[in-house]
């Protein structure tokens, strides 16, 4: 009788390490998912200075925005992952600025390294988007596996948190379309 006991205690924390194991494995792709969206965002973040000052060359644009660009590009790689995510959306921001900007000025349109600069940024939208995409993907399938009965409860027990999707603010809904060559 005792080793029936001692029997089902060893199954018992085996299931409990193996669905540990494979929370942390689904964690560990929640964590790989962001650092590609993470790219991404801090490649839009690189441009978007270049973007601003051949706008400059043509237009007075507000130092004062540059400057905030510029300080915040330069604090990105310290920031946490959700301040990260809020700078994207000032960077959002500041990418509708520049695109309500040029339209004022056609001949900025047709300048070479502008029109170089927004095919990147075209680029680097579509890469943003299948980025958030995956992110989104791997945070549902983490969630799903540390809510799930009876994996939320060793998912409690070794303080597994759920993650957050990534969610865009209402000012990219109603932008959705990034396109500077008009």
């Amino acid at each position: 009788m005792i080793y029936i006991i001692i029997g089902i205690i060893v199954l018992i924390i085996l299931y409990i390490l193996i669905v540990n194991n494979s929370i942390i494995k689904y964690f560990n792709r929640v964590k790989e998912a962001f650092s590609t969206m993470d790219v991404y965002l801090k490649k839009r973040f690189d441009l978007i200075p270049n973007l601003v000052e051949t706008v400059k060359s043509y237009a007075n644009y507000e130092n004062k925005t540059l400057e905030d660009i510029i300080k915040a590009r330069n604090s990105y790689d310290n920031f946490s992952n959700e301040k990260k995510l809020e700078e994207n959306k000032k960077a959002v921001n500041e990418i509708n600025k520049l695109i309500a900007l040029t339209e004022s000025y056609p001949e900025l349109k047709a300048n070479e390294n502008f029109i170089k600069l927004s095919e990147q940024l075209t680029s680097i939208e579509n890469d943003i988007a299948n980025s958030r995409k995956y992110y989104n993907a791997t945070v549902r399938e983490y969630n799903n596996k540390i809510g799930i009965f009876p994996n939320n409860i060793v998912a409690k027990l070794f303080n597994h948190k759920e993650e957050k999707m990534f969610s865009v603010n209402e000012n990219e809904r109603d932008n959705v379309k990034v396109n500077l060559n008009k």
